[in-house]
């Protein structure tokens, strides 16, 4: 007996990811209200658009929340998920052209912690499809972190969806 591949619509999967208004910014604990309110990623969408987008293998572990979808634009689609892993929470943002072929990926907020020292960063996407990421380093058993460790970057979405550093 042949086994049928489920498959699940690009357009479904984008529903899962409510479009915001723009300016947001995505901090620490952002991804909290984004579970509460959005439903969960079925598995299937996972393994189907997710997975192939992840660098590193995932294991049973690993979490993703839809946080949302930036307003559409003529040649992509922009959607923000958030990816729960060991030490690293990551609030990712990937861009998909008309084909719904993944155009590009990047990391722009979250925390991870390397042994030593831990990192945070926070992000605010803006209306002309700039992200403004602030990132901080410190020990995580010191009260305060160094102010002279935090770096401030910004990168833009063009208007092919390609997201390069300004």
């Amino acid at each position: 007996m042949e086994e049928k591949q489920l498959k699940v619509s690009f357009q479904h999967f984008l529903e899962k990811f409510p479009e915001v208004e723009l300016p947001i910014t995505l901090g620490e604990d952002t991804h909290h209200a984004f579970s509460q309110k959005n439903d969960p990623i079925p598995p299937l969408m996972i393994e189907q658009f997710i997975l192939p987008l992840e660098e590193e293998e995932s294991d049973e572990f690993t979490e993703f929340i839809a946080c949302f979808r930036m307003p559409a634009q003529k040649e992509y689609q922009a959607i923000v998920y958030w990816k729960a892993g060991l030490l690293n929470y990551q609030y990712m943002l990937a861009t998909f052209g008309k084909d719904e072929k993944l155009i590009d990926k990047r990391v722009i907020g979250g925390t991870y912690y390397d042994g030593e020292q831990l990192t945070q960063s926070v992000a605010t996407i803006k209306e002309d499809g700039q992200v403004i990421i602030a990132s901080g380093q410190g020990d995580p058993h010191q009260e305060h972190f160094e102010a002279a460790s935090t770096t401030a970057y910004r990168v833009q979405i063009g208007t092919k969806g390609k997201i390069v550093n300004l």
